[in-house]
């Protein structure tokens, strides 16, 4: 069987395993771009979000290349994102792609769907129960070791004397993580990745700006849909810290729900029901940013997306409560590189700003 999934970030590397060595054939998502974003503009509803649209022009670029199967994730709450899946399938039916799209719900919203899934998968691929585990396993590792290097390059990239090593570095790194077959191989490669960041010349001298970036999980995540922000801001002197991983979010929202947490957080400012999305983590973790002396906070959001437009309203209070900056980038088909990059320039020029002016009062105050 030819089986696709969605583009998100690098965790395509461990999925194609995940496909491959459950027996069928894998018909790798190409990461979106233009022709991807028209081809879902072209047949997506008008006012559908981009994430919509991106996974649409995905799924028809892989129709083309022979896929059969696309399994992608459902959802649960006040968020139309659970129900693109249905969509998509009608959509895909509407053009004669005959493809068939397997939407996994959270196994807290249905086991037995989740359960019942996955058994077919085993199935049609011929492995046995033991084997599928250990599969599932070396999944899960991979999807590990590719989160931690990414989130070790965001670390490093601001103190690089030659820019673009990191970013180099990283690629080589995952590539690394992209041939390792078992979990001994994966640790390896992680450790290589890993010291190949640490080699790359370093200005320990500086002290860079911190920024968090929160918002919805796929313009989070995928870093075509928000024009490679991390490495911009990365490559502007900025460290950045990104709200959600793909390990972070599946231990909280498939395995275990961990969400009790951030709800607690974002309770002075959200006492109501959950507004869906990601929206209460946006709140939440803006706070927490706030918290830990973080200089601002980047709120990424699909144009229309109204748990992060609810969020946006809530984020100039915590702003003017806690000192701590916004900058809110709604983005949709004509969100251009050029305009994202000019606004985040124009956004850490006032923080590095506000930064010497609280230095210089915090001195004057001593000489007091």
């Amino acid at each position: 069987m030819k089986i696709s999934f969605p583009h998100m970030g690098y965790s395509y590397i461990a999925f194609k395993w995940l496909v491959e060595n459950m027996g069928h054939e894998c018909i790798i998502p190409p990461e979106p771009s233009k022709k991807t974003l028209d081809l879902g503009v072209r047949y997506a509803p008008e006012f559908a979000c981009i994430p919509f649209k991106m996974l649409l022009g995905t799924y028809l670029e892989v129709a083309e290349k022979g896929a059969e199967v696309i399994l992608t994730s459902g959802g649960m709450g006040p968020c139309r994102a659970g129900l693109y899946w249905v969509m998509h399938q009608y959509l895909l039916d509407e053009l004669n792609t005959g493809i068939k799209v397997v939407a996994f719900e959270p196994p807290l919203c249905d086991l037995r769907d989740f359960l019942k899934k996955l058994h077919w998968i085993r199935k049609t691929g011929g492995l046995s129960l033991k084997a599928f585990i250990q599969v599932l396993r070396i999944t899960w590792e991979k999807i590990k070791a590719i989160d931690e290097v990414e989130m070790y390059s965001h670390e490093i990239r601001p103190y690089e004397i030659n820019r673009g090593d990191t970013t180099r570095s990283l690629w080589r790194a995952l590539d690394m993580l992209d041939v390792a077959n078992n979990e001994m191989e994966i640790k390896m490669a992680l450790q290589e990745g890993i010291k190949l960041l640490q080699q790359i010349p370093q200005d320990k001298s500086r002290n860079p700006l911190k920024i968090g970036i929160i918002g919805e999980i796929y313009v989070v995540l995928e870093p075509a849909a928000n024009h490679y922000i991390q490495i911009m801001l990365g490559e502007m002197g900025v460290q950045t810290d990104r709200s959600i991983y793909l390990t972070a979010y599946t231990r909280k929202n498939t395995i275990v729900n961990l969400e009790g947490d951030i709800f607690s957080v974002a309770k002075p400012y959200l006492a109501e029901a959950p507004i869906g999305g990601h929206g209460v983590n946006s709140i939440g973790e803006t706070l927490l940013y706030a918290k830990h002396g973080f200089d601002g906070v980047v709120q990424l959001a699909p144009f229309a997306c109204i748990p992060e437009i609810v969020a946006k309203s809530i984020l100039p209070a915590i702003s003017r409560d806690h000192g701590i900056p916004v900058l809110t980038l709604f983005i949709d088909e004509q969100t251009g590189k050029a305009g994202v990059q000019t606004r985040l320039e124009a956004f850490v020029d006032l923080l590095e700003k506000r930064r010497q002016y609280k230095a210089t009062h915090k001195n004057a105050r001593l000489v007091v």
